[in-house]
C-alpha cells in the first residue's frame, strides 16, 4: 500500500496513532488496544486495597514459615537441635501456622489464595 493511500485504510490501521480523527470520514481514531491480566496477577482496586495487600504479605509471610520449618525439620532430623529447641520450634511454628489461619480468616483468604501462579516455573508454594 502506497503512503498516500491513508484514507483508504480501515480504522485503527493508519499510520498516524495520534488522537487525530480520521482524514477520510471523520471518526475518531480506534482506541489502543487493551492488555489481558495475565492469570494470578494482582488486581488492585480502592475497595479491596487492605485486603489485597494482607494477601501479599500473608503470602510472604506463608513462603517464610513453609521454608523455616523445612529446615527446622532437616536439623531435626540430623539431630542438630537439643530436644528443649525442638520443642520450642515446633510450638513457635503451630503458633505462627495458628494466627496465619486467623489471618486468613479475617480477610476471607483460603491458603490457595496465598499461592501466587509463577507462569512457567509453577506456583510459589510447594503446598
Amino acid at each position: 500500500m502506497k503512503p498516500d493511500d491513508d484514507a483508504h485504510r480501515p480504522h485503527g490501521e493508519a499510520q498516524n496513532t495520534d488522537t487525530e480523527a480520521c482524514a477520510a470520514c471523520g471518526a475518531p481514531p480506534a482506541p489502543a488496544p487493551v492488555q489481558e491480566r495475565r492469570r494470578g496477577q494482582i488486581k488492585i482496586e480502592p475497595d479491596t486495597v487492605e485486603r489485597d495487600l494482607m494477601k501479599l504479605v500473608l503470602t510472604i509471610v506463608e513462603l517464610l514459615r513453609q521454608l523455616m520449618e523445612r529446615q527446622a525439620l532437616r536439623r531435626f532430623d540430623i539431630g542438630d537441635l537439643s530436644e528443649d529447641q525442638e520443642e520450642r520450634i515446633g510450638l513457635t511454628l503451630m503458633l505462627l501456622e495458628d494466627r496465619m489461619a486467623e489471618l486468613r480468616e479475617r480477610y476471607d483468604l483460603g491458603p490457595e489464595d496465598l499461592n501466587i501462579d509463577l507462569g512457567p516455573l509453577g506456583p510459589l508454594l510447594p503446598r
